[in-house]
């Protein structure tokens, strides 16, 4: 694989989703906890944080390894892009290009040829 502009841009992609989610914790934290009386609320609230804790964690992570150039980063992304398929209409177009790529065998020797 001559050069990896398009993992550059696969990590860079990852890192805006990711502080995407950060701000969606935020503002949790801020507006919603505040306003929320009930117990139902509050486990609804805690579920989404959880979730959203657990996806930037994951993209970071991701966006980090494939700029590290390191196989687990490559598997990260694989499942960062299997997650984004569920988010329709365009995180479905973009994680199933990111699968596309992620499957290439020119990718899979790039990442494969990093770790020897």
């Amino acid at each position: 694989m001559k050069s990896n502009e398009v993992l550059i841009l696969i990590a860079v992609w990852e890192m805006i989703t990711a502080v995407g989610a950060l701000i969606g914790i935020i503002a949790i934290a801020v507006f919603a906890f505040p306003d929320t009386n009930d117990a139902g609320g509050y486990f609804g609230l805690s579920i989404a944080t959880v979730v959203l804790i657990s996806y930037f964690c994951l993209a970071m992570a991701a966006g980090i390894g494939l700029l590290m150039r390191k196989q687990w980063g490559r598997i990260l992304t694989i499942i960062y892009a299997a997650l984004s398929l569920l988010s329709i209409p365009f995180g479905t177009i973009i994680g199933a290009l990111i699968l596309v790529y992620m499957f290439r065998s020119e990718t899979k020797e790039y990442f494969e040829a990093t770790t020897e």
